[in-house]
């Protein structure tokens, strides 16, 4: 797919797929009935490496990439993501906002000319379960992020065997590249 395609989603749909050694993601467009459409990108994580790093495909071949996102640094607990397009070019990033994220995980993704998004749990119940009741650490979670206090978009985890996201963008004047790496980030990052 073309980034001009994922420019004009206001809605995806992100899921897991089960794998032993590596997380992969497909990244899919919601089709006119709501079932998931076409592939938009594949995200492979990078295993063992020293920064965390995560590239995005056209699909599964990898031959061509979209976007990506790695770590400035090697281990930070509130690590700075930049966010890059197929050219390596920066497109933004995004970090988790430590000391919010002690309650209620709490991030932020930047988009130059936009400002910064704030994304945080929707439910405290349950971000405190997940933190301090380990059989519980499963339980699905929902992020909204607001430019202001106006809504950019939302994250919202769906219950089943594998991780499955409905992304929804709420401002047409996201880069929806940055959407797509933070709601991959939630899922490869979010225990961190």
């Amino acid at each position: 797919m073309s980034v001009d395609s994922i420019q004009s989603q206001q809605q995806f749909y992100v899921r897991q797929r089960l794998r032993m050694m590596v997380n992969q993601y497909e990244v899919r467009a919601v089709a006119p009935d709501g079932a998931e459409g076409a592939l938009l990108a594949f995200a492979q994580q990078k295993r063992m490496a020293f920064k965390e790093q995560v590239t995005f495909y056209t699909d599964d071949t990898k031959q061509q990439p979209v976007l990506g996102f790695k770590a400035r640094q090697k281990i930070d607990l509130g690590a700075t993501y930049d966010i890059t397009d197929a050219a390596g070019n920066g497109i933004g990033l995004f970090r988790k906002d430590f000391k919010a994220s002690l309650l209620r995980s709490t991030w932020i993704v930047e988009q130059p000319g936009l400002g910064a998004a704030r994304g945080q749990e929707r439910s405290l119940p349950v971000a405190l379960l997940r933190r301090f009741v380990d059989s519980l650490s499963w339980l699905p979670y929902h992020f909204d992020f607001l430019i202001g206090d106006q809504p950019a978009f939302s994250v919202v985890k769906k219950w089943g065997l594998r991780d499955k996201y409905v992304i929804e963008i709420q401002n047409p004047q996201l880069d929806r590249r940055l959407v797509i790496a933070m709601a991959v980030a939630l899922d490869a990052l979010q225990s961190r």
